[in-house]
């Protein structure tokens, strides 16, 4: 053997993998997180910057996400945009099977609640909606639009299958602190149209 193809196959050992450097930044960050969403002045300013984003987006129904630890909870934010305006709708993911796309019920502040998939609680009934706004929780996120998640793929799934005529506005929202400078990504890995953060928001 050459030794260039050695130093090419020493090269290839030490490369850690794609899921490698993911499962290594998600950790990284969910402690992060954890300490930012305690924060009452960041959080003021993230959900003033979603404030902007909106009227700029003007959407007339929105998918959002029941928060988890380190997560921003929009749920207050929500509520007064749809006490806004009495035709706009709002909606949370309703995971009917694992691996399967997510599917969106209406949610208003008096919607009954129920435990779902991964313990995460979900609208016990209701209509099915096809939000034309996305808000879409980030673990991470890069200047090219991609997110770090869970690892579930359960918003790339859902958006290759959308029921509706033409796929949904998608922003991703998270802490400033929390971006990357660039992601690995799949074929399959869609970029999020936008991102919202306590420090600004763009739209590709």
């Amino acid at each position: 053997m050459s030794q260039k193809s050695e130093q090419s196959i020493a090269r290839t050992a030490r490369a850690p993998s794609k899921n490698a450097i993911k499962t290594e930044a998600r950790a990284r960050l969910l402690a992060l997180r954890a300490a930012l969403c305690s924060d009452a002045a960041t959080n003021a300013a993230l959900d003033s910057q979603l404030v902007t984003l909106l009227e700029h987006c003007a959407p007339q129904c929105i998918g959002f996400y029941w928060p988890l630890r380190g997560e921003f909870d929009a749920r207050a934010h929500i509520a007064r945009w749809l006490a806004q305006d009495a035709a706009r709708r709002a909606a949370l993911p309703v995971i009917r099977a694992r691996h399967a796309p997510l599917e969106f019920r209406r949610w208003t502040p008096e919607t009954a609640m129920r435990e779902g998939q991964h313990q995460i609680p979900e609208p016990a009934h209701g209509e099915r909606l096809t939000p034309d706004l996305l808000l879409i929780p980030c673990v991470g996120f890069d200047a090219h639009g991609y997110r770090l998640g869970y690892g579930g793929g359960y918003y790339d799934r859902t958006l290759a299958a959308w029921p509706g005529k033409t796929p949904p506005v998608t922003i991703g929202i998270a802490w400033e602190a929390c971006r990357i400078d660039a992601l690995p990504h799949e074929a399959h890995d869609r970029a999020m149209d936008g991102v919202v953060t306590e420090a600004g928001w763009s739209l590709r």
